[in-house]
């Protein structure tokens, strides 16, 4: 089956929103609202204090929120979405990739209109707001945002006279190739960090695919590509991270944590991982930015995150669209954030986290963070992902446009195929 996209017109889903909604307590008790949390999105106490708060503000509303595990999670979601569950959800948190291809599958309530009217949606984070865009409607609502930075060891960048934070690329390096001696490593960057990656390439003004007249195609044998290919080479070998492995094989923060090692490159939350494997670093720890090319602008980076979707199947659509206004408002996305160190979903809030050293870092980037292909494929591209074994090529001195355009073929296939 060819791909198909269910875009509802703002007029449809407007009605939608009329004729869907039914009164909190019209049948004589309290009507249930049920969300859908992923774990590890939201701490207990902020899922409590939020349930509280909206069940007091909503009388007669009873707001159930159920933790799902990610794993496995595509065919549940895609059960409630088709009806075809004795599980239901009238809310749901969705990874921000996962959105194209849920719409693909059908049964996602389009939510342009409430986004231009109740949510505010020019300031969310582009890496949130467009994967949650298909064929320009609305269907995934930016919920919170997590990004890479540079961890850095702030005892090994003091004792090399080195100030952070570095603001450009080729700062960046040169600080980098001061900080590589002896057994020290200046950073330690796995061979096939693609999500790195994709942001030099990004950077470069290179894309992953593009998509031409309905069909996608691979481009990382594109010059810019390839550019972004090349930083990426230039980095990596100021270190011994592997040349044939991912950023968790071994996990990097492990190997942050036996000391010697001057900078990675990941999520601000792995610093906990870090002292928990090795106390003495408590406190050793620094944080910024993926350098940019020029120092006005922080590098690209891909953007992580949370979408909350609601299924058209919904008897509860108005009370829905409530909790996701309620979840996506200043005064809860400054609890999430700073309680959970994400960055909120819209640019004009990234201030609540000023005191959050991790989270600030951030921030900054979030601004100018991607997301991978709109397609409903991506997921078989990662799944398969070719470009892992093109960054090896590339590594282990291999013809880097062979290898680009092994990769890029790759791509377009299984982005292209028919279902």
């Amino acid at each position: 089956m060819k791909m198909r996209f269910l875009a509802v017109s703002t007029a449809l889903a407007a009605a939608t929103a009329l004729t869907g909604c039914s009164l909190a307590g019209s049948a004589g008790g309290p009507q249930k609202v049920t969300l859908w949390l992923m774990k590890g999105s939201a701490s207990d106490e902020f899922i409590t204090q939020f349930t509280s708060s909206f069940e007091r503000d909503n009388p007669g509303i009873d707001l159930d929120v159920k933790i799902q595990e990610w794993t496995g999670i595509g065919a549940k979601v895609n059960a409630v979405l088709a009806g075809k569950s004795e599980e239901s959800a009238d809310v749901i948190e969705v990874g921000n990739t996962q959105v194209a291809q849920y719409v693909e599958s059908g049964g996602v309530s389009e939510l342009t209109l409430e986004a231009l009217r109740e949510w505010d949606g020019k300031d969310w984070l582009k890496g949130l707001a467009d994967p949650g865009s298909v064929n320009g409607a609305q269907f995934g609502v930016p919920w919170y945002a997590a990004n890479r930075v540079v961890i850095y060891n702030k005892d090994l960048f003091a004792n090399a006279g080195i100030k952070a934070p570095i603001k450009t690329r080729q700062e960046w390096i040169q600080a980098t190739q001061k900080l590589d001696k002896g057994s020290q490593q200046g950073i330690y960057l796995a061979g096939q960090n693609w999500y790195v990656l994709s942001g030099f390439i990004w950077d470069e003004g290179g894309e992953l695919a593009v998509e031409t007249s309905g069909q996608w195609l691979g481009t990382l044998d594109d010059e810019k590509a390839m550019a972004g290919m090349e930083f990426y080479k230039q980095l990596q070998a100021l270190g011994e991270g592997p040349k044939d492995a991912d950023e968790e094989t071994p996990p990097q923060s492990e190997v942050f944590a036996r000391g010697g090692i001057a900078q990675i490159i990941a999520p601000p939350g792995q610093a906990a991982a870090i002292e928990a494997a090795n106390p003495a670093l408590k406190g050793k720890l620094g944080f910024f930015p993926i350098p940019g090319k020029t120092a006005e602008k922080p590098g690209a980076v891909f953007t992580g995150g949370s979408d909350l979707i609601i299924p058209e199947r919904t008897k509860q659509r108005k009370n829905a669209v409530n909790v996701i206004t309620a979840l996506v408002s200043e005064k809860w996305q400054t609890e999430l954030a700073t309680t959970m160190s994400y960055v909120p979903n819209k640019t004009t809030l990234a201030h609540v986290v000023e005191g959050n050293e991790g989270a600030a870092a951030m921030a900054p980037g979030a601004a100018q963070g991607r997301a991978t292909p709109k397609s409903a494929r991506w997921a078989e591209v990662e799944a398969k992902n070719p470009i892992k074994p093109f960054m090896t090529a590339v590594l282990t001195g291999r013809d880097p446009k062979e290898a680009a355009k092994t990769a890029s073929e790759t791509i377009s296939k299984v982005l292209s195929a028919d279902h």
